[in-house]
């Protein structure tokens, strides 16, 4: 199973490609697409949806995850950080990927452990769990990472049936989860 996730950005776009056999993960490709400051903001976004497309295409992956982000400094900068998201979404579904989305917490939860850790202990695990020599660099790619990461850990193992009723993209506690309704 290969995963492609996103950390976006209207400035610097990170990105990263996981590939699993269920037991163990391996980096397939990451790093961050960076969009001069000096470019109006429709040519970044046409920039980071133009690589983007270009990452996917050569990737191949299964599903693309995107860290979701629920505040910001400010709204304007909420307002980029969406059109950013966006464009990303829309390659991804250009390139038939299905996508699921993650807040910080729960990326960071799934890699580290613990919801508020700081992006050292996030690039430490994600050196770890990767196997690599250094933490990923820039903080964009190891952020991107850790999302793909985090879907992978949300997911069942590969080959286990999955019960009746729960689906793992949806149910993310077991306090959401419902019994199926025997009729």
């Amino acid at each position: 199973m290969r995963i492609f996730g996103i950390d976006p950005g209207s400035e610097r776009t990170g990105y990263g490609c996981v590939e699993t056999d269920g037991r163990r993960h391996r980096l397939v490709a990451c790093g961050a697409i960076t969009v001069p400051a000096g470019d109006a903001f429709p040519e970044r976004l046409a920039r980071i949806h133009r690589e983007l497309a270009a990452l996917l295409i050569t990737c191949r992956p299964d599903s693309v995850a995107i860290e979701n982000v629920f505040h910001s400094k400010s709204a304007r900068s909420a307002l980029k950080l969406g059109h950013a998201r966006g464009v990303a979404m829309l390659a991804a579904v250009q390139a038939g990927c299905a996508v699921v989305e993650y807040t910080p917490a729960e990326i960071k939860r799934a890699v580290v452990g613990y919801g508020r850790a700081e992006k050292q202990q996030v690039q430490q695990m994600i050196k770890l769990l990767l196997g690599l020599d250094a933490p990923p660099s820039p903080h964009d790619a190891a952020d991107a990472l850790a999302v793909a990461i985090c879907h992978l850990h949300s997911m069942p193992p590969v080959g286990a049936d999955v019960v009746s009723g729960l689906s793992r993209t949806k149910t993310r506690s077991w306090r959401q989860y419902r019994p199926p309704t025997t009729g």
